[in-house]
């Protein structure tokens, strides 16, 4: 007898559990502080981008110019293409994970 209860009470609560673990309905929305938060950080992620651009414009600008006036000095056209190189590789991260924080923020919501 006590084998029976313990085994109709076992199921009863797995039976609930997966009732709550499957049902599709939700009753919940988005705070206000959460929404607020997304939206910050969306314009700030934007302002990042923008910023990087301009940085990684005027560093490949200055690399491009001490190639220029390096009057063939191998050392300062050396450090003229390490300078562009680091750069271009920098802004194609920074655009990276720009695309990556936005596909997180898709999935998410």
């Amino acid at each position: 007898m006590k084998r029976k209860k313990i085994l109709l009470i076992y199921t009863i609560f797995v039976s609930i559990l997966f009732l709550c673990a499957l049902s599709n309905v939700a009753f919940a929305a988005d705070p206000k502080l959460v929404s607020t938060l997304t939206g910050a950080f969306t314009k700030v992620e934007g302002y990042i981008v923008k910023i990087a651009t301009s940085f990684a414009a005027v560093a490949i600008a200055t690399g491009l110019l001490m190639r220029k006036f390096s009057l063939g000095d191998e050392k300062k056209i050396y450090r003229a293409n390490n300078l562009i190189k680091g750069s271009i590789t920098s802004y194609v991260l920074i655009i990276c994970v720009d695309l990556i924080l936005s596909l997180i923020s898709n999935v998410l919501s």
